[in-house]
């Protein structure tokens, strides 16, 4: 079949043509915030704009738009979709088996402060989930279980959102840092320390926001003890992994420390007015939480927690080199891996300069990988836990047809979103946007994390936002005479403070804790924070970029 070689200035004017690029993403903020429209609804028209788009400015053949469509959808539903389906159907198996009652007791036992309870699991619980599993398995779960805790569904969401700031550029394993060294030639270890001396300020911020959101100033001047110690020890175990061990492992030694630091810590210090959640009488009869310290025991607290032990066993197996090289080429199990090369598309898409040095193939191989995929390591801990819980096949089975049916509006969601990223993507429409800030000169360094900002707005991921402008960025720094190293970097840290809005976010956000139809409203939530963080991150950078060289 033919070739068809990207353009990235089709009209000759690179801001007319990011205008023109732009009209997708302006039309999707739009119908969030201003039109207020279900979030499926606004996803698809998206992607009609996407696709009139990419045939009628940027002659792309229509069946290459239709194939770049259907792997988008595809690649929505795995390995996304999966992942998020799994982990809430392992949230919801611990509800139906009335053990999460007694996951709600033992964080009481803690502390009953609901302050306290969401540092605990919106900030280092999520983090550890986001350093051992990442795409989309965090924001499920620990949103979910703020609920079950008692929190409003959507600020719960928006909590655990705006959280994950402190834990993005290192999930799952730190594989962003990693596929931002090989693209941009750089050291994975050396993008991750150099990370470190900005990342670690903000990260130590975050559990203060957090605590400001929920109960404002005042309830930050009560509980700011605990707000310190979570977000000091957290900042700098960060700072000591990445510098001193690598960009694998800060998510899970930050989160475990600080989560221990926080649970010792409220133990020999609490505060002076407590903020409770208002339990209900009939609920409370069902609850362990009304007398924790009578009723639980170790044993009891282990059988409860055990779904998410299992998790964690299971997604810590997952991320291991050992296991892992199992499925490379020549491994014991690598025929487990079936790619696809999508028809119609694979190879035959051009990238070219200057977004690559030479023309090179865009590769489109669909990756069904059904015993390496993190989804699978979600399924089977959600198995052990249907054993382990001693559910019925007919409980488990309800279960999952319960999770399957509150997530279909979701996973269209996630299915469209992610079909509008790859047309952006493989039509060149991405390249455009990175291009035109490129173009700015000397202020770039400013704009440089708005460009990885654009990246995982567009993909949900800043593993593939930086796949996408790594090496645009790479490129840029060269030739406005700034150190490659800040730009990279940059491109991570500004990804970051995209995640809490990206649609693929908001759509798994929203499909855990049942408020499918108000994509709009947890949007509208985290826009402001996001900007405020992706203005922080851009004056860092320009000071980096003037000083460092």
């Amino acid at each position: 079949m033919e070739t068809w070689t990207q353009v990235y200035d089709p009209f000759n004017n690179i801001w007319l043509s990011a205008f023109i690029a732009l009209i997708p993403i302006i039309f999707f903020f739009l119908a969030l915030t201003a039109f207020r429209m279900k979030g499926h609804i606004a996803a698809t028209v998206t992607v009609m704009l996407a696709i009139v788009i990419a045939i009628l400015f940027y002659d792309m053949p229509i069946t290459m738009v239709a194939a770049t469509t259907g792997y988008g959808f595809a690649f929505g539903l795995w390995p996304i979709s999966y992942i998020v389906i799994g982990a809430v159907y392992l949230y919801k198996l611990s509800v139906k088996s009335g053990q999460f009652d007694i996951i709600r007791s033992s964080i009481v036992s803690i502390t009953d402060d609901k302050r306290i309870q969401m540092l605990l699991v919106a900030f280092s619980f999520n983090a550890f989930l986001e350093g051992a599993a990442g795409f989309g398995a965090p924001i499920a779960i620990t949103a979910a279980l703020l609920v079950g805790l008692g929190f409003e569904p959507l600020k719960a969401a928006g909590l655990c959102l705006i959280a994950n700031t402190a834990s993005g550029a290192f999930g799952a394993m730190g594989i962003p840092v990693i596929v931002a060294g090989q693209v941009s030639g750089l050291a994975p270890l050396e993008i991750g320390q150099f990370l470190g001396t900005s990342l670690p300020f903000i990260s130590f911020t975050i559990p203060f926001l957090l605590v400001v959101i929920i109960d404002g100033m005042k309830g930050l001047k009560e509980v700011w003890p605990a707000a310190l110690v979570a977000g000091s020890t957290y900042a700098i175990t960060q700072w000591a992994t990445v510098t001193f061990i690598g960009p694998e492992l800060p998510n899970i030694t930050s989160s475990i420390v600080s989560l221990v630091a926080v649970a010792v810590f409220v133990k020999i210090w609490h505060p002076k007015m407590q903020q409770n959640h208002t339990i209900d009488p009939v609920e409370a009869q069902l609850a362990v939480s009304l007398d924790p310290e009578a009723q639980l025991t170790a044993g009891r607290i282990l059988k409860a927690w055990s779904p998410f032990i299992a998790l964690t066993a299971m997604v810590t197996i997952w991320s291991l080199k050992p296991f892992k090289n199992l499925f490379v080429e020549g491994g014991l199990l690598e025929t487990t891996i079936l790619q696809i090369p999508v028809p119609g598309l694979h190879n035959l898409v051009i990238k070219t300069a200057p977004i690559v040095s030479e023309q090179t193939p865009y590769g489109a191989m669909l990756k069904l990988d059904l015993l390496s995929a993190t989804g699978t390591a979600i399924f089977i801990a959600a198995i052990l836990s249907i054993f382990i819980l001693r559910m019925s096949p007919k409980a488990a089975l309800e279960a999952f047809v319960e999770t399957v049916k509150e997530l279909q509006k979701p996973v269209l969601t996630i299915m469209m979103v992610l079909g509008f990223a790859f047309i952006a993507n493989y039509s060149g429409m991405s390249s455009t946007l990175g291009l035109a800030l490129a173009a700015s000169g000397g202020v770039f360094p400013f704009l440089s994390p708005l460009l990885g900002w654009i990246g995982v707005f567009l993909t949900g991921s800043v593993t593939s936002n930086n796949a996408l402008f790594g090496n645009l960025q790479q490129i840029t720094a060269q030739q406005i005479a700034v150190l490659p190293m800040v730009l990279v970097a940059a491109n991570t840290a500004g990804g970051v403070m995209a995640k809490m809005l990206s649609p693929q976010s908001i759509a798994v956000a929203t499909g855990a804790v049942g408020l499918v139809g108000r994509e709009g409203d947890l949007f509208r939530f985290t826009l402001k924070y996001s900007f405020v963080f992706l203005l922080i991150t851009g004056g860092i950078t320009f000071a980096q970029a003037i000083f460092i060289s």
